[in-house]
């Protein structure tokens, strides 16, 4: 029977949703009708086949930003569960607490030991309260350090999901020094001599996003975002409109493809039709096969190499041919 699954979409999939709306009281009225409306029912279904092609394949970057803040996308803890087992959880940062915003930890990726870190998001207001809507405190990118540190000691790889709006701005974050703990992990990420992947999850939302984002390899899902600023940011600054976000996510050229053209990262990785989270599952084996070829090759390499080509990476980053 139907096996269609209706989600909570956004304004520009109105559409879609109302004709797997349709089809979905097709099935229903005919379940228990001796009635065949087989050749109506596979023309709808054909129709919305072609209407998610020419609507996911021709987004604009203000609508990757909205698939990429999504309710029902997937997030670091989702991604852990799937693709990864043995998921131990460290806590704290041995100065002043432990920030839920950003989860560390070892894993176990298939037979490869790993330190696992990333921003969590919640999916309830109670959840968003404990993980603080994925904004970390300056104790939060402490603990992340401390955890590198630790993945370093014990000659271990780095795999890292971002997921963040930005990290989080408020009095008591600055007073226990928030800008210099987001410095202090971009200068010693370059130094750790183990392979560090980063892949964006969701947003990469500024300083909050490059506080845990210095690695070997960078890579965004197709309906991720990152980003200097966000667009209702930037809109607010340029035009003192927050309404223009849109028009200020364009130009901002903070969409997966335009950061790949720009040398900003290293691969695009693909999502299922309509985004993470119409396929959790898919996405996660996608994940899952980019590490894996990404730790092969960083594997192969000597630390001064490694750390060597690092540096190289974000030395060049910026630099335009005359």
């Amino acid at each position: 029977m139907c096996s269609l699954n209706i989600m909570a979409g956004l304004d520009f999939e109105k559409p879609i949703e109302e004709l797997e709306k349709k089809i979905k009281e097709l099935y229903s009225f005919t379940s228990d009708k001796d009635i065949d409306i087989t050749s109506e029912v596979r023309r709808l279904e054909e129709k919305l086949k072609r209407l998610k092609q020419e609507t996911y394949r021709n987004l604009s970057a203000w609508q990757r930003v909205q698939l990429a803040r999504h309710p029902q996308r997937p997030y670091t803890l989702d991604y852990i569960r799937m693709i990864m087992s043995n998921f131990i959880e460290l806590h704290g940062d041995r100065l002043f607490g432990d920030d839920k915003a950003i989860v560390c930890g070892f894993a176990r990726l298939g037979d490869q030991n790993v330190v696992v870190i990333g921003h969590q998001k919640g999916r309830d207001t109670k959840e968003n309260l404990k993980y603080n809507f994925g904004c970390a405190h300056p104790e939060g990118y402490r603990k992340a350090l401390r955890v590198m540190r630790l993945a370093e000691q014990f000659g271990l790889p780095v795999v890292i999901f971002i997921d963040t709006p930005g990290a989080y701005p408020g009095i008591g974050a600055e007073e226990r020094g928030q800008s210099q703990a987001i410095a202090l992990n971009l200068r010693e990420m370059v130094c750790i001599a183990v392979p560090i992947i980063a892949i964006v999850i969701g947003e990469g939302g500024s300083g909050g996003a490059l506080g845990i984002g210095v690695a070997d390899k960078v890579c965004v899902l197709e309906n991720s975002y990152y980003s200097v600023i966000s667009p209702e940011g930037c809109a607010a600054i340029l035009w003192k409109d927050g309404s223009k976000a849109p028009e200020a996510a364009k130009v901002l050229k903070l969409t997966a493809p335009d950061l790949l053209e720009r040398g900003i990262i290293d691969e695009v990785i693909s999502e299922p039709l309509g985004g993470a989270h119409r396929d959790p599952e898919k996405t996660a084996e996608e994940l899952k096969k980019v590490i894996r070829k990404y730790l092969k090759e960083l594997k192969a390499l000597d630390k001064e190499e490694l750390l060597s080509l690092r540096y190289q990476k974000y030395r060049s980053m910026g630099q335009q041919n005359d």
